[in-house]
């Protein structure tokens, strides 16, 4: 009794130091997106402070801003940046934005079919942002040399055609009035991609030598948040190897990192948008990543120098990706010739296991519409596959239960011998043909589903701002209503671990009920971990993604809906469990009244 009231007492304990730690290590582990600012606050003197301070950089799960002060720094700096007659837009069906023909940047784009925001009006995501500005990031396309005279960073190109769309190229043009024209010729598809061919043409007397280049710039105060299950950072495939390995606080210590072989692409990544360089295939390149200070970086593309003879012209063609990481348009380009470009979304050491999950979700969502119900067919599949093993789980706990005679035989026997008694223990399963293990089995199968979906919402940006029913209007994101806040009626938002909405309810209730509906176990102990555990398990769940949370609460339905026809298949287990049940009922109460009448005995 001692031994169960001590091990009881430290379970309680570690219990309570989970719940305490958890708000910090969700955080770092799964960090959630903060609130969007809707409207900027102006500063006293009306000066906002510079983009990397520290104090204003807050780094998210989706990036962007979040100081009000930076936002309206930004808003004001677009309307002013992109208010230039002079700029070509760019109008696609998956892209907006325009080009900037001083420098020849692309340095304004939004996703015209993603939202900032769950809301409808909130208005699309703006990837690129123009040099300068807090958000500031763009692509820049150019040549470099000697002995020759080349646009610079802020030459003007003269521009011909527009806007940039699937079936209007646009083309960049420079006359460096010694015989040399420098050229750029943009198309787009109708995704993300956008393809630049360099072209130089001589029309001199000799032979010249220039080096085209395509680079991406980039300031790290937009970045989403790195972790060690989501990378957001430097990226790229060398030599056909996927390279996550440096973080933005490295490439700032380290300055300048190559990329380890030949270039297949290279940028920066978010868990949701990727910014990359494809180089041309066969043309020798080099390309590495450099930090420039003041939390801006930059990704380089640089192409071995050309020879360009008198009479003569010679083009490189890089393309530009600056998109979202929707899986289907990055493997339709990596089945184009870009190597490894699925590879962009950041799957980690699972995605054997994890992209079936999310091909079936895909497949799923395209039968019925609705992600929510997708993943609830999917937890139907699921535990039909598992049903088999379930049946066998149950017939072993049948048999345990049948020898529970024999093995408190054994304890009472070896009760001071336990190397003896765990020899005759499996003895006396191999006898009877029992495994005690069969019973972790389908829990143990269902951990890779719960993590490979777990991946899929953080990562996959199909999941993003998907709808269920009611109040769920994103399955990426936590239950947005909580109990400490009246469901949101109060304006506070209780901690991560204390913010238990209606789903992790569910979610406690129905692994409740499980546990109840299983055979008791002999352990007082463990019989009180056991009923700790589903309330548990609802403070640790309740930050998590609202699909996490509606797949296991499925998934503990359905597992109840399998113990009631699985015990009429062993009505012998199920009277045991009854039996127990009422045994349990019946010592408890016997202590109630036993501590009862102490009580009446200290007071007389």
């Amino acid at each position: 009794m001692e031994n169960n009231q001590r091990n009881m007492i430290v379970a309680v304990v570690l219990i309570a130091v989970l719940m305490l730690g958890w708000e910090l290590g969700l955080n770092y582990f799964y960090p959630q997106p903060d609130p969007v600012v809707q409207e900027a606050k102006e500063t006293a003197d009306n000066e906002a402070p510079g983009a990397d301070d520290p104090a204003k950089v807050k780094h998210t799960r989706e990036g962007g801003l979040t100081d009000p002060d930076q936002i309206a720094l930004e808003q004001a700096d677009l309307d002013q940046s992109l208010g230039s007659k002079d700029r070509v837009r760019i109008d696609s069906p998956e892209v907006l934005g325009s080009i900037n023909p001083v420098g020849a940047r692309i340095d304004d784009i939004t996703l015209k079919t993603h939202r900032q925001t769950v809301e409808k009006d909130s208005g699309p995501v703006r990837l690129y942002s123009p040099q300068g500005t807090p958000a500031q990031q763009f692509a820049q396309f150019g040549f470099v040399g000697d002995n020759v005279k080349l646009p610079t960073p802020d030459t003007v190109w003269q521009t011909e055609g527009g806007p940039l769309s699937p079936d209007s190229p646009v083309t960049l043009s420079w006359n460096n009035g010694e015989g040399l024209t420098f050229r750029i010729r943009f198309e787009i598809d109708e995704y993300y991609m956008i393809t630049a061919t360099q072209t130089v043409a001589n029309t001199g007397d000799t032979d010249v030598s220039v080096r085209p280049f395509g680079l991406i710039n980039r300031t790290s105060n937009t970045a989403s948040v790195d972790t060690w299950t989501v990378h957001s950072g430097p990226i790229g495939a060398f030599d056909g190897s996927v390279e996550f390995g440096n973080d933005y606080d490295d490439l700032a210590e380290k300055r300048i990192v190559s990329g380890a072989g030949k270039a297949d692409w290279i940028g920066f990544t978010d868990i949701y948008w990727l910014s990359a360089l494809v180089p041309q295939k066969g043309a020798t390149t080099s390309s590495d990543f450099r930090s420039l200070g003041d939390n801006t970086y930059r990704a380089d593309v640089i192409y071995d120098a050309v020879s360009v003879p008198a009479g003569k012209q010679v083009s490189r063609t890089t393309q530009l990706f600056a998109g979202a990481k929707e899986s289907r348009v990055l493997d339709m380009y990596e089945e184009t010739g870009i190597t490894n470009f699925g590879l962009s979304i950041d799957w980690g050491w699972f995605r054997w296991f994890e992209k079936p999950i999310f091909w079936l979700l895909l497949q799923l969502f395209d039968l019925v519409g609705n992600f929510g119900v997708a993943i609830i067919l999917l937890t139907v599949i699921v535990r039909g596959l598992m049903f088999p093993i379930a049946q066998r789980q149950f017939a072993s706990m049948a048999q345990m239960k049948a020898v529970q005679p024999k093995m408190k035989a054994l304890q009472e026997r070896y009760k001071d011998d336990k190397q003896q008694l765990q020899k005759k223990m499996m003895e006396l399963y191999r006898e009877e043909k029992v495994n005690p293990l069969a019973g972790c089995l389908p829990m143990f199968l269902q951990i890779p589903v719960f993590f490979a979906l777990y991946k899929v919402l953080m990562l996959a940006i199909e999941m993003r701002h998907q709808p269920f029913a009611l109040w769920i209007r994103d399955l990426s994101a936590p239950d947005p209503l909580h109990f400490l806040n009246l469901f949101g009626l109060l304006d506070f938002n209780p901690p991560g671990f204390l913010a238990i909405g209606i789903l992790a309810l569910l979610l406690g209730v129905t692994m409740w009920l499980q546990f109840k509906l299983n055979p008791a176990q002999m352990d007082p102990a463990q019989q009180q971990i056991f009923m700790l555990m589903p309330w548990f398990m609802m403070f640790i769940m309740a930050p998590f993604a609202a699909g996490l949370l509606i797949y296991w609460i499925t998934s503990n339905l359905l597992t109840i809906g399998q113990q009631q026809l699985l015990y009429s298949r062993h009505p012998q287990l199920k009277a045991q469990a009854m039996e127990e049940t009422k045994a349990k009922l019946k010592a408890d109460l016997a202590a109630e009244n036993e501590a009862k009448k102490g009580k009446s005995g200290a007071k007389g």
